[in-house]
């Protein structure tokens, strides 16, 4: 016995969910742009903390933990004024998410001391490119040759920055590599979250978690930090915060393919800071390995659009 029949053909426009935020192109520029330079920021200020800038230099892993601190913190914070209540969190796919990308930042933030920012910078750009390539055996998903020859770009730009088989080979560099690896992952995890569980809640229980997991580990390398570099890790704590938020408000205000591009001003941004404050200018080399990866991740961009247009 089959239940009562329903209604077939397109859902009407009354049907569908009103969206939140009108589109606003400028505005999502805009707030974009700010979150380019916080999250740019922030790897300053871990360039800082893991050199000998603002004190004895402090483990990654310790940096990691200071920001996952206060960036808790302001979460939380932001929780208990608008009471918001968790309503059924993927607890198992929040761990998984959250490991790569407590992996991801502390590899980024080793990286970012010991090499150019704007190199660790270029090279964490690799991300949704190995997100790309990972979705094949996690996600099931296909490859066509546009995605794949953004990938061989993007990857040949690494390579420009990485330089293998010479004497130029940094570790900074191959830890920014390990960084964008993780990174990737967690955007695997992020697909499987994303429609599913509101913005701020991702944010929260993402944050929560990072901070048991950074808790646990900053043990084995803890040192008493100067006043001056618990000041730097509630900087970047607050700034990454603010940098996630102004990151998902100009996604809700505008489509993702117009709005993506912009976050590749996180390199001219780290670029400038490391030119103003520790005297880094960026390398031929370097410009021409970074603006191969973005290529490729434009490139990557741009494929994306067009199959969301297709769809």
């Amino acid at each position: 016995m089959t239940g009562p029949s329903t209604p077939q053909g397109p859902v009407p426009p009354a049907a569908l969910p009103a969206p939140l935020y009108r589109p606003a192109p400028g505005l999502a520029v805009a707030l974009m742009i700010c979150a380019t330079a916080f999250l740019a920021a922030t790897t300053l200020i871990a360039k800082a903390l893991g050199t000998d800038t603002l004190g004895p230099p402090l483990h990654p892993m310790q940096v990691s933990f200071g920001r996952f601190l206060f960036a808790w913190l302001v979460f939380a914070t932001a929780i208990a004024v608008l009471r918001l209540r968790l309503i059924r969190p993927d607890y198992r796919t929040h761990v998984l998410r959250t490991a790569c990308g407590w992996g991801g930042v502390t590899l980024m933030f080793a990286a970012a001391a010991a090499i150019p920012l704007s190199d660790a910078t270029a090279i964490s750009f690799l991300n949704p490119v190995l997100a790309m390539i990972l979705a094949i055996p996690l996600l099931g998903e296909k490859v066509g040759p546009w995605r794949w020859l953004a990938a061989v770009i993007a990857f040949a730009g690494a390579m420009i920055l990485i330089r293998p088989g010479t004497e130029a080979v940094q570790p900074g560099a191959l830890l920014a590599l390990g960084a964008a690896l993780a990174l990737g992952l967690e955007l695997i995890f992020m697909k499987r979250l994303s429609g599913r569980e509101r913005p701020l809640q991702i944010l929260i229980v993402n944050n929560s978690i990072g901070l048991v997991i950074a808790a646990l580990t900053v043990i084995c390398v803890w040192q008493p930090p100067t006043t001056a570099q618990w000041a730097g890790m509630a900087g970047i704590g607050l700034l990454m915060a603010c940098a996630q938020v102004f990151f998902i408000n100009a996604l809700a205000r505008a489509d993702t393919s117009f709005i993506t591009p912009f976050s590749y001003l996180t390199l001219v941004f780290a670029a400038g800071y490391d030119a103003l404050l520790f005297g880094v200018i960026p390398t031929a080399v370097s410009l021409i390995g970074a603006l191969t990866i973005i290529a490729g991740a434009g490139l990557l961009a741009w494929r994306e659009a067009v199959n969301r247009r297709k769809n």
